[in-house]
């Protein structure tokens, strides 16, 4: 077999690279890597000839650090231990890295890492030193933000592939952030989106947004799951509106763009915030095609009595083949694919440790 598609599984024990060819139908497994360490983050970055494999990794030993390995997890190179350091005179220290994401092709030495409690740094050297961007750290709400169940964490980074100087991030429980001048200054974008917990239920931040996604050929159209709410914006957070039509539930952690049609979005509704496991105790991926006005079931292969499973916020992922490969993860330690944009369902491991997050990257011709 010739690998050319890698799933990339972050689980609370170590890391695991799934390998395959384009037809996604037999896997080979290796792992875990970084065993007995927890694994929140994954990325694969292919800019400037590169095969780098990035990984947050937590250790409880020595705290949280990246890692990353040029040869697919044969070596690997960074610091055991705080490869990102808060400044001194920000009182802050490295609890988690919660994301990795490579920057626009026009920057190929760009990544970008969102971490608890939340801030955002970046590197520009492909991910072997980092620093913050202060606009976010030094932010005036920053004193009035609170943690989740999850901690304060930012989890999610959004790039406008057409705008060098916009990007937006998300953080629990602080809400969507925008930035239109390159990172000096953030704004709220949470015009719509409710905050259950609060009195005032559309505060201008606070929300407890769990994923944001987009389609970068329509960057502007934001998908976004919240803890309860399900919305989409067409004016890149300006504004959002609710379409939770026709789900069993609009909580939720995991949402994903289709890689090729911006109107095409998945998720997996999570019955409700006191009892986490997906609606009705039935594993289904739930598919819009139309944005988001209406929403169908995709369930052939899954189990629909008695599946008390849960799927965290990155453990929904997507490949970039022609007909898209859909991946999830549960804590439970599944991991399930399809090869056809989630109509058929196949597992590709049954006995993992609980995994935290599921990347995916299409190899590059050699």
């Amino acid at each position: 077999m010739n690998p050319s598609t890698l799933v990339l599984v972050g689980t609370t024990k170590g890391a695991f690279v799934l390998s395959s060819d384009d037809a996604r139908e037999e896997w080979t497994v290796d792992g875990p890597h970084f065993p007995g360490e927890a694994v929140y983050s994954m990325a694969f970055d292919q800019r400037a000839g590169r095969s780098r494999l990035l990984v947050g990794v937590h250790s409880n030993h020595w705290g949280a650090t990246i890692r990353f390995s040029d040869d697919l997890g044969r070596s690997w190179s960074g610091p055991e231990r705080q490869a990102i350091r808060f400044p001194e005179s920000s009182g802050l220290s490295l609890a988690q890295v919660w994301q990795l994401l490579p920057g626009r092709a026009e920057e190929p030495d760009v990544v970008w890492a969102g971490v608890e409690p939340a801030a955002l740094f970046r590197s520009d050297d492909g991910g072997e030193s980092w620093a913050p961007v202060q606009g976010l750290l030094e932010h005036e709400h920053r004193p009035r933000w609170m943690p989740g169940g999850g901690g304060l964490c930012l989890h999610t980074i959004v790039l406008d592939p057409a705008n060098p100087d916009r990007m937006a991030i998300a953080i629990s429980t602080a809400g969507f952030y925008r930035t239109d001048d390159g990172g000096a200054t953030w704004q709220p974008r949470n015009a719509g989106v409710r905050c259950v917990f609060l009195p005032d239920k559309y505060p201008e931040f606070g929300q407890c947004v769990h994923k944001v996604t987009h389609h970068r050929s329509r960057p502007e159209r934001l998908f976004l799951q919240n803890h309860w709410g399900l919305y989409r914006s067409d004016d890149w957070g300006d504004s959002w509106q609710d379409i939770a039509n026709g789900v069993p539930s609009d909580f939720g952690f995991a949402i994903q763009a289709h890689p090729h049609d911006p109107d095409t979005v998945y998720i997996i509704p999570i019955q409700s915030d006191e009892f986490r496991v997906v609606a009705g105790a039935q594993l289904r991926v739930y598919r819009t095609r139309d944005a988001g006005a209406t929403w169908g079931a995709l369930d052939a292969g899954l189990p629909q009595e008695h599946a008390f499973e849960s799927v965290l916020r990155d453990g929904l992922a997507v490949d970039t083949h022609r007909r898209a490969g859909v991946y999830f993860g549960t804590r439970s330690g599944k991991l399930y694919a399809s090869n056809d944009d989630g109509e058929r369902w196949t597992t590709l491991a049954d006995a993992l440790p609980p995994i935290c997050c599921v990347k995916t990257a299409v190899l590059a011709p050699t």
